[in-house]
């Protein structure tokens, strides 16, 4: 053997076969301990999954490559639709084109050019890109059993009629089939590929290759894993050697476990049952549901699941796009509590994956859920122990590299008081966050990143020391004893522009557990105002909203509201989600159609709240507005409350005003010849108006 092929490892000796081979083995991908894992050991990143059904504007490539900078600050993993063309508009579970060129790369949200670019974009921000891979199964080109031919890199790949399971439904169609059977479970939408063709694989493999090398995705998210064995996803990892793998199994934890192993465990797996425990929780307002199992099923990140054994390979979420309600799919959605979900999620084991709506919703929580998760080091094994729980709240601490991390969630999470010693560093709607005093450091509640507008941050002193104080600069240099001090729970207004603001813990003179947060603040974008139409009218003791519909609604607007207990639910009786439908009362200016939502006087059970406290509108399941804060007589949009009808049937100041003489009348009934001129209410065709 010539020196010069291992003098380059730092070996200068002759070797035998043996020790070549194993040394081989040392360097090769596939006999390295991380390329086997499947996910990595103590890996801390969070997944965003970047879309949602019918997300084609949010989920557009050259947007979210604009958002690089903000998305890097939080994530490490970016899950985004499947990028092949598909032959129309489609979320890609329908996969027509696996290679490139010839425009098979222009989906749905994008083109290819743009696809690169923005994984490009990404990989130099440190975000790296999960494709979504859907190889259960295959569209057709125009009959029941032809694949396109595809030339890539000299080769050519097509699937054939001989490549389709013996057992799908083609075959009781008369058409020619393959073989072989499935190995896992059939799928009436498209033709079943046959994992045991040695075409079908070389396919695959080549395909999951280009992702990899050629588009610059970092792993891959496998779509519908039960529709084959396991054993082939554990043949494709190991032949392209993905950084990162998930698979959607979607089933109970054995199934999932047993998947995993199928797999040689060279894939992780959603966990499911962690987010059916969430669920579970959230909507029937029960927390201690989050230490319990979901019939009969532990989620993976549960101790008392092979004792946390699969942790690693546990890839946790609260929502995603098929549970989410949608109105075409009958599935069982996170109702409420939406922050308090996303705030234990990413305070427990396991790798979580943010779901692309609840970011949307709620990106400056999160960011900060993130940036605490972080600061303590939480990674996908860390261990979680339940501190105390009852109906009203659920509290859990995990221990991470870095220091230990206390989440508590639930109704009372606002004023439950742990036991020992700790700092609450955030806090919100059903959740708090709390680092031990004997970690001594200062926090800052806003994270890294982009803003909209002038940003409020409330600095923290971490300290067993009752006499620290907090020393800051804005100006990017480290502050030190003569710096401006603050005391614990100070708030410090961050103007437009960038600021990064360092922040230290003063204790006996000297300065430490610094932390910086470098953030930009955008002007906000000026939003036209609202003009609440006149015929929004609410009656004495009346318990109602109004709600302006997005013209790509269709014409059935539900309503779901409840109070702050769970038995408080004003919308649901015999129904259930979505809710009541709504009544329609007319057109805006705008053109946009406007509903109202009445409380019939029944609740669910007896109880004291005379209004919910939340209200949700919705077409018909899908899409829906976020959690919004109830207000009596409300007037709401797709972005939340634009302004309030008044509980006198007289609008509030955003509505419309006398504007004529036409048809106005004084309280007495009596007709005016001319516009009035004294400030007071009048009627004008039929309705209530104020003139100023």
């Amino acid at each position: 053997m010539k020196r010069g092929i291992l003098t380059s490892f730092g070996f200068d000796l002759p070797l035998s076969v043996a020790g070549l081979v194993a040394v081989l083995l040392l360097f090769s991908p596939v006999g390295s301990a991380a390329q086997s894992q499947g996910w990595p050991q103590q890996y801390g990143g969070v997944m965003l999954q970047g879309f949602y059904w019918d997300s084609y504007d949010d989920t557009q490539w050259a947007l979210l490559e604009r958002q690089a900078d903000d998305l890097s600050s939080s994530f490490s993993l970016i899950w985004i639709p499947q990028s092949g063309n598909c032959g129309a508009q489609s979320m890609g579970y329908d996969d027509l084109y696996w290679f490139p060129g010839n425009g098979h790369y222009d989906s749905s949200f994008g083109t290819e050019a743009q696809l690169r670019s923005m994984i490009s974009t990404f990989k130099a921000k440190g975000l790296g890109t999960i494709a979504d891979v859907v190889v259960n199964h295959r569209r057709n080109v125009s009959t029941w059993t032809d694949f396109p031919s595809e030339t890539y890199q000299g080769q050519n790949y097509q699937l054939t009629w001989q490549d389709i399971c013996s057992d799908d439904e083609a075959a009781s169609n008369g058409q020619k089939v393959g073989p072989n059977k499935d190995t896992g479970e059939g799928w009436g939408g498209m033709r079943d590929l046959d994992h045991k063709s040695e075409n079908v694989q070389r396919s695959v493999k080549a395909y999951l290759d280009m992702l990899l090398n050629d588009l610059g995705y970092v792993g891959f998210r496998y779509d519908m894993v039960k529709g084959y064995s396991a054993s082939y996803t554990k043949m494709y990892n190991e032949s392209s050697h993905p950084q990162f793998s998930v698979g959607e199994c979607w089933d109970g934890t054995n199934t999932i476990r047993n998947w995993i192993d199928g797999t040689g465990k060279t894939s992780a797996a959603f966990d499911f049952q962690f987010r059916y425990t969430v669920r579970n929780a959230a909507n029937n307002g029960d927390w201690q549901q989050l230490g319990r199992q979901n019939d009969g099923n532990w989620p993976l990140v549960s101790s008392s699941m092979q004792n946390g054994a699969y942790r690693q390979y546990a890839v946790t979420f609260v929502e995603n796009h098929d549970t989410e309600k949608r109105s075409n799919a009958a599935q069982d959605p996170l109702r409420k509590d939406t922050l308090a979900a996303n705030a234990y999620m990413l305070a427990m084991p396991g790798t979580p994956c943010v779901f692309l709506k609840h970011w949307q919703a709620y990106r400056p929580e999160i960011k900060a859920m993130i940036e605490a998760r972080r600061f303590a080091g939480i990674h996908n094994q860390s261990e979680a122990v339940n501190m105390a729980t009852n109906r009203d709240y659920y509290s859990v601490r995990s221990t991470g590299t870095n220091s230990q991390l206390l989440c508590v969630v639930g109704r009372q999470a606002g004023t439950y008081t742990p036991n020992g010693s700790w700092t609450r560093i955030l806090s919100g709607y059903h959740y708090a966050y709390y680092l031990p005093t004997t970690m001594n450091t200062a926090w800052v509640s806003l994270a890294s990143g982009v803003y909209e507008g002038e940003q409020k941050a409330v600095l923290t002193a971490v300290s067993s020391d009752p006499a620290a104080r907090l020393v800051y600069t804005l100006d990017g240099t480290v502050p030190t004893a003569g710096s401006p001090q603050a005391a614990s729970g100070t708030t410090v207004t961050l103007p437009l522009g960038q600021t990064v603001l360092t922040v230290g813990l003063l204790t006996g003179g000297t300065v430490t557990g610094m932390v910086t947060r470098t953030v930009t603040c955008n002007k906000p974008e000026e939003k036209p105002q609202v003009q609440i139409p006149a015929f929004c009218v609410v009656s004495e003791g009346e318990v109602c909203a109004f709600f302006e519909a997005p013209s790509t609604w269709s014409n059935t607007i539900c309503c779901w509201a409840w109070s702050e207990s769970p038995e408080d639910n004003f919308t649901d009786g015999a129904k259930g989600w979505p809710g009541v439908n709504c009544t329609y009362l007319g057109t805006a200016d705008n053109g946009n159609k406007v509903w109202k939502w009445t409380w019939n006087g029944i609740k669910q059970k007896n109880s004291s709240a005379k209004q919910p406290a939340k209200i949700i509108f919705n077409n018909n399941g899908q899409p829906q507005t976020n959690d919004l804060a109830f207000q009596l007589g409300g007037y709401y949009n797709k972005d939340g409350l634009q302004g309030t009808v008044s509980t006198t049937g007289i609008q509030s100041a955003l509505s419309a005003t006398v504007n004529s003489c036409s048809d106005v009348y004084d309280l007495q009934g009596r007709r005016l010849r001319q516009a009035p001129s004294r400030p007071g209410v009048y009627i004008q065709n039929g309705k209530l108006r104020r003139m100023p």
